[in-house]
């Protein structure tokens, strides 16, 4: 039996439901033909700033069995970097998209009319869900502002534009946040950034294990992935039908990408498993992917996306 993994986010075709995401490895020439010769499904930058970014210092990443905390800082070559390698990704026959994470609107508003003249790029992930800025509050938990933001985003001709989302706990936020993005013309959203400010303690050293803002970071890997599946779950429900949901967060093996394909999404990123196991994870998590849906006798995502069933 012919197992196919193919989707489309915003109307762009991949070949597989599986991709990298936006933040390990991610950032150099080197590591995106990386991804380009993987089994990715798709190239997706490092959030990018305006000008190039060296990051907070170190150590700003650690990573246990249960998955990894982070204060990276933003660290990338800037915008213009990844708009002038969009040309040379071609060669992969695979999508790029480009990740924006300006440090203000009016950032975010330069670099996406400039991104936008660049035919080379598929699509671009506006990220709404930077937690580890210091002094910079996540725009994703402030309603107001997410509506101002997209309002003057929105108002120009782009490629197609997605948006990433820190994760939601409350049952109104989800509602709320649902009810702006559906006014818009947004064509997907990821599900979800890092959960931000967890600390991990090295109990043997008494200490924290990252250096910037006292040990504070993002949580990743297996720690989110229960919030994560919540988050793809309530915004499939509450979002347009034309709206794509990308889950990401805690995905290291094809059953936890069938989870979050079973709850809604269209594809799936993978982050900390990558950041431990390297390229070789895509091609890995798609072999366990396909053997789930040999067994489960289906043949396409499509058989079982969005189909999660309650108990009666």
């Amino acid at each position: 039996m012919s197992i196919n993994l193919n989707t489309t986010i915003g109307g762009i075709a991949l070949n597989s439901c599986i991709y990298n995401a936006s933040g390990p490895k991610c950032t150099t020439k080197e590591e995106l033909e990386n991804i380009g010769k993987s089994f990715s499904a798709a190239i997706l930058t490092k959030s990018s700033t305006l000008e190039l970014r060296e990051g907070n210092p170190s150590p700003r990443y650690y990573e246990n069995d249960l998955g990894s905390i982070n204060s990276m800082g933003l660290p990338n070559k800037g915008y213009q970097f990844y708009a002038d390698l969009a040309k040379n990704m071609r060669q992969y026959n695979k999508p790029y998209f480009v990740s924006v994470a300006g440090l203000s609107l009016e950032n975010n508003l330069t670099m996406l009319q400039d991104l936008s003249s660049v035919d080379a790029i598929d699509a671009i992930e506006l990220n709404l869900s930077c937690p580890n800025v210091p002094g910079k509050p996540q725009t994703g938990y402030d309603f107001e502002r997410t509506q101002h933001v997209l309002d003057k985003v929105c108002q120009f001709d782009q490629h197609t534009l997605g948006i990433k989302l820190p994760p939601y706990f409350d049952l109104i936020h989800f509602r709320q946040m649902a009810e702006i993005i559906n006014q818009y013309p947004i064509k997907f959203v990821t599900c979800v950034n890092s959960i931000g400010n967890g600390l991990v303690i090295d109990i043997d050293q008494e200490q924290v294990v990252i250096k910037p803002k006292d040990g504070f970071g993002g949580i990743g890997g297996d720690y989110i992935k229960p919030t994560a599946l919540a988050n793809v779950r309530q915004f499939y429900l509450l979002l347009r039908d034309d709206i794509d949901i990308i889950g990401s967060g805690g995905a290291k093996t094809g059953s936890d990408v069938f989870e979050h394909i079973l709850c809604g999404a269209s594809a799936v990123q993978i982050g900390t498993q990558y950041m431990k196991e390297g390229t070789s994870c895509f091609e890995r998590i798609e072999k366990e992917l396909k053997n789930l849906m040999l067994q489960k006798n289906y043949t396409s995502i499509k058989d079982f996306q969005g189909k999660l069933q309650s108990i009666k």
